[in-house]
Parts: C-alpha cells; structure tokens; sequence
C-alpha cells in the first residue's frame, strides 16, 4: 500500500517529479513574487531545508533558475548557474507558460542551453504559470543514464 501511496504522491508533488531528493541544497535564482509558490514549499519540503539565495557561497546540488523574457540574456544566466552547482549537477530552468507576461520561446531556450553546453533532459508544467527544463552539462546527462 506504501508503494501505491509513493506513486500518488508523486503525481501531485512537483517536486517530486522533478527529482528532488532530501539534503539537497538548492539554490534559488531569480525569485520574485509571481514565482510558484506552492513548487517552491514542495522542494523545500522534499529537500529538507530552506531553498538558499543567490549569496550562497559554496556550490549547490541543483540550481532553481526562474527566468523570464525581460531578465537579460538566458545564455549568461544558464552558464552563470553552471558555476553555482557541482559536476554532474542541474540546472531547472523555470519560464512564463504560453501567454503569460514573460514568455520565452522554446527555441530561445533550447539555443541558450546549447550554446552554455547545457542539454535539455525533461520539461514538466511546473505550477499553473510556468513550464520547467530541466538542463544538465553533458557529463551530468550520461551519469544520468
């Protein structure tokens, strides 16, 4: 019953889904106050602890990137975020869905991570406003395998 009881709770926490695991630092960037709030508890509440900012001074497991069109350059932000997490590490890339203030086109995103040397691995609806790319250097992806 357990097992079934995991699945459930897979298919509703996002956090979950997205593959966050306990004792992870993640590392926030970009918040604002349109991020998905109800993600954001579910990491904090898979991961064990409180999401860390953007003055976190050591490298992270997992960067949580929330980014939209007006933010400046995606390829700076993606190889900035690349600096912030450990080898074999990831990069969510969160984004404005379709229609909202903010939106960025898939092809920009998939440009901007190739030209980081980032590969695209997964992509979920992350909340009812934003879409999640999951992004990994290319030894993160074949580690992943």
């Amino acid at each position: 019953m357990s097992a079934t009881a995991d699945h459930a709770e897979e298919r509703t926490n996002t956090a979950a889904r997205l593959g966050f695991e306990p004792g992870q630092v993640v590392q926030e960037i970009g918040y604002d106050d349109d991020v998905e709030q109800e993600l954001r508890e579910g990491i904090e509440a898979t991961i064990g602890q409180d999401l860390v900012d953007e003055d976190y001074d050591d490298v992270a497991d997992v960067v949580l990137l929330w980014f939209r069109d007006e933010d400046g350059d995606l390829t700076d932000a993606l190889v900035d975020a690349i600096g912030l997490i450990e080898d074999g590490g990831a990069v969510w890339l969160m984004t404005p869905k379709t229609g909202r203030d903010g939106y960025v086109e898939p092809s920009d995103i998939n440009e901007a991570a190739q030209t980081a040397g980032l590969a695209q691995t997964k992509s979920i609806s992350a909340g009812k406003d934003w879409t999640g790319s999951r992004l990994v250097t290319p030894k993160g992806a074949k580690a992943k395998r």
